[in-house]
């Protein structure tokens, strides 16, 4: 795997990630993780994290981490999920064959 390219997938990835969220496109993947874990997780987990119980949605985005890149030369398509092993939900960023990202979903 190319690590340069790699690196800038990842950065195009939450590039996307961040696009999405509050559009048409990121109501079935980032919006409905986002709310979903606010409502599941513990407020204790927030305050640890962000400083408070209650973070609004761009708080919780920042949060993200990649926790994998798999397909084709482990670069087609990007995980990222919350920090600390609190769920096995993730946001998946797809590329194409061009290197762009195409599609964005929540995968369990």
């Amino acid at each position: 795997m190319d690590n340069a390219e790699f690196e800038r997938r990842k950065m195009v990835a939450f590039a996307a990630i961040r696009r999405a969220h509050g559009t048409e496109d990121g109501e079935d993947s980032i919006d409905l993780f986002v709310a979903h874990h606010l409502e599941e997780l513990p407020q204790g987990y927030w305050q640890e994290r962000l400083a408070t119980a209650t973070p609004d949605s761009a708080a919780v985005i920042g949060l993200l981490a990649c926790r994998s890149s798999w397909g084709k030369d482990d670069l087609e398509n990007f995980d990222f999920t919350l920090p600390g092993d609190v769920t096995d939900y993730v946001v998946s960023v797809h590329f194409d064959e061009r290197g762009e990202s195409d599609g964005i979903s929540m995968e369990s």
